[in-house]
C-alpha cells in the first residue's frame, strides 16, 4: 500500500497563509496610514483656512478701528466747527443787539436825564446817570420796560448829590437784555392754533 506524506503540503501551505496574513497585515497598515495622513491633512488645511478666515478677520477689524478713530476725529471737528458757527452767529447777533440797544437807549432816555456809564455784564446792563427828580427816572424807567429790547428794569441807587443843580439826582438801574424777534417767535409757539381756538369757541 503507498503512503503520501502531507507534511509538506501542510507546511508550505501554512507558510502561504503566514505570508498572506503579513501582506494583509502590511496593506492594512499601508492603508491605515493613508487614511491618517489623509486625516491630518484634511484637518490642517481646515486649520490653515481657518487661520486665514482669522487673519482676515483681524485685519478687517484694524481697518474698522481705524475708521471709527477717522470718524471719531471728524465728529470732534465737526464739534469745533459747529461751536465756531454758533459764536460767530451769537457775535454778529449781539453786534445787531448793541446796534438796536444804543438805539432804544437815545430813543427812550426823557428829558431831565443823563446817562454817565454803560456796562454789560452778560445779559445785564448797568444804566448810572443823573435826572433832575424821581419822576424822571420813574418814566425813564416805563419807557426801558416799553421798548422792546430791554425788560425788568431795577432801581438800585437813587439820592440827591451835589455837582450839578440842574440834575441833583443820581441814579443806578439793571435792566436785562432781549430780543424781540425772539420774544414774539416765542409768544407764537405759545399762542394755539387758530383751528383750535375756533373749535373751543364752538
Amino acid at each position: 500500500m503507498a503512503r503520501i506524506n502531507l507534511l509538506p503540503w501542510r507546511a508550505e501551505r501554512r507558510k502561504q497563509r503566514q505570508k498572506e496574513f503579513v501582506s494583509m497585515l502590511g496593506l492594512a497598515a499601508v492603508v491605515a496610514l493613508l487614511i491618517s495622513a489623509l486625516i491630518v491633512m484634511y484637518y490642517g488645511g481646515q486649520i490653515e483656512g481657518q487661520q486665514a478666515r482669522n487673519e482676515y478677520l483681524r485685519q478687517q477689524i484694524t481697518i474698522v478701528d481705524q475708521q471709527i478713530k477717522e470718524i471719531e476725529e471728524l465728529d470732534k471737528k465737526k464739534a469745533n466747527l459747529l461751536a465756531r458757527k454758533q459764536v460767530i452767529e451769537q457775535l454778529q447777533a449781539s453786534r445787531s443787539q448793541m446796534v438796536h440797544l444804543f438805539d432804544e437807549l437815545v430813543r427812550t432816555i426823557p428829558e431831565g436825564v443823563r446817562l454817565d456809564s454803560i456796562k454789560q455784564n452778560g445779559q445785564t446792563l448797568t444804566l448810572e446817570g443823573r435826572a433832575q427828580s424821581n419822576a424822571r427816572v420813574s418814566s425813564y424807567m416805563r419807557n426801558l420796560e416799553a421798548s422792546g429790547w430791554i425788560t425788568r428794569p431795577d432801581l438800585s441807587i437813587i439820592e440827591a448829590k451835589g455837582g450839578d443843580k440842574g440834575l441833583p439826582n443820581m441814579f443806578a438801574l439793571k435792566v436785562t437784555l432781549m430780543n424781540p424777534s425772539a420774544v414774539e417767535d416765542q409768544a407764537a409757539a405759545a399762542a394755539p392754533a387758530p383751528a383750535a381756538a375756533a373749535g373751543g369757541a364752538l
